[in-house]
């Protein structure tokens, strides 16, 4: 009966504690202050609703050390070596995550239309070229 509220209090707490001690940039949907009263107000509720939505997690060493398959050459602005050195230093949004995928989505279509334009070269050469 006594640890049921225990629970809660120990959560609420903790919640509150990782609001503080979090940066803005981690706090995803709305201001940390916004957060607070939330947690304050809703103890149970609003502490999982933060720990659910609220914050942004870190990846983990195993997720951040995959590199996602590229079509054709890799674009440089994908390289692992330019995230891995610019993970340490500066964490990537969401947001800026999906505009580099963007990118380099981009860039394989491009080189893919390359391709496939040298094929249609190429084939048009060999057809010109007499017997």
């Amino acid at each position: 009966m006594v640890l049921l509220p225990m629970i809660v209090f120990a959560l609420f707490v903790f919640a509150l504690v990782d609001i503080i001690l979090r940066r803005q940039d981690q706090v995803k949907h709305l201001p940390k202050v916004a957060w607070v009263f939330i947690v304050i107000l809703l103890p149970l509720v609003g502490s999982i609703l933060w720990f659910a939505v609220g914050r942004e997690y870190e990846p983990s060493t195993q997720r951040r050390t995959l590199r996602m398959p590229t079509v054709g050459r890799p674009s440089a602005a994908a390289s692992p070596v330019e995230y891995s050195a610019r993970r340490d230093t500066d964490p990537l949004s969401t947001e800026a995550q999906l505009a580099a995928l963007q990118r380099e989505i981009e860039q394989a279509e491009r080189d893919q239309r390359i391709r496939e334009l040298e094929r249609e070269l190429r084939r048009r050469n060999d057809a010109d070229e007499p017997a």
